[in-house]
């Protein structure tokens, strides 16, 4: 449907695509907010540079660690140490608060209209910022849940209390044996509950709320839809790009806009349709109240 070769950068003035923002936002009867690793990078959960060596130094000096999530895939020797190094991440990433305000501004941009959040994020920024529950789907994931590495059954467990007192007990890159997570099921170690490969668990959460998002997007088949991308790279482009793309091309009254650090672009097929913006999403959500 689309010729990638043919994408390309809204060229309308800065001005312009804000006027065009807000009278879109405006208007609209419902925004899908489709968010990506960008929007909890302007927030300032960043996994490298200083936050990663501020709280990894041990590791870095030991593995040669570049950043927080390659880290997360290097096959420790033994459990009490990759726990350590897990405890520390879910920590800062989950139980952390963000030290920006862009998710709470992102609130009060779509708060009194129909919405719904997609998004490959798990760290479980949109719920700590007022967003409700009901309206989000998180669908690689959850930093705050762990499950079966088997997984033997399809459950999740939350982590909170034990990843609190690992972050604590932890001595020299160590966790405590007795705090390595088992299944209560069939004993084998615990597993985050992260999408990396066909082990993931979705569960009766999980399906609830992918079930609450396809209502959502066939209650509003037709209407005037902004389908607002933020922080959404290529890595997964599957799950809120493309679809995105295609919703907006099979709707005249749909508007696509795309906001991204370095990648805002769009398909040729749904230019007219489209409002690309280009720079840190924090920054543009703090022009966009600055200039009203």
């Amino acid at each position: 449907m689309f010729l990638r070769t043919a994408t390309m950068k809204s060229t309308n003035g800065c001005y312009d695509k804000m006027e065009q923002l807000k009278y879109e936002m405006e208007t609209a009867d419902a925004i899908v907010i489709g968010a990506g690793a960008g929007l909890s990078a302007s927030a300032g959960f960043t996994y490298t540079g200083k936050r990663f060596e501020d709280n990894f130094q041990d590791f870095i000096r030991k593995y040669g660690f570049r950043d927080m999530y390659s880290g997360g895939f290097y096959p420790f020797d033994t459990l009490e140490e990759h726990w350590a190094y897990w405890s520390r991440y879910i920590y800062i990433n989950r139980y952390q608060d963000v030290p920006k305000d862009t998710y709470t501004d992102l609130l009060k941009l779509v708060q009194r209209k129909d919405y719904f959040v997609l998004t490959t994020n798990v760290d479980h920024c949109f719920q700590k910022a007022g967003f409700d529950k009901h309206r989000l789907f998180y669908t690689q994931g959850d930093y705050g849940l762990w499950q079966c590495s088997k997984p033997c059954h399809r459950k999740t467990y939350d982590n909170e209390a034990v990843v609190k007192k690992m972050t604590v007990q932890q001595k020299h890159m160590r966790v405590p044996s007795e705090l390595i997570p088992r299944c209560p099921v069939c004993g084998a170690p615990m597993s985050m509950n992260l999408r990396a490969d066909d082990t993931f668990v979705e569960d009766e959460g999980w399906y609830k709320a992918a079930e609450r998002y396809q209502e959502f997007i066939r209650s509003h088949e037709g209407l005037h839809m902004v389908y607002l991308e933020l922080g959404v790279g290529g890595n997964t482009p599957g799950i809120i790009k493309y679809p995105f793309w295609k919703m907006t091309y099979e709707n005249p009254k749909a508007v696509y806009v795309c906001m991204n650090l370095s990648e805002a672009y769009c398909p040729a097929e749904i230019k007219k349709q489209s409002i690309c913006m280009e720079g840190d999403i924090g920054l543009i959500l703090k022009e966009f109240y600055s200039e009203q």
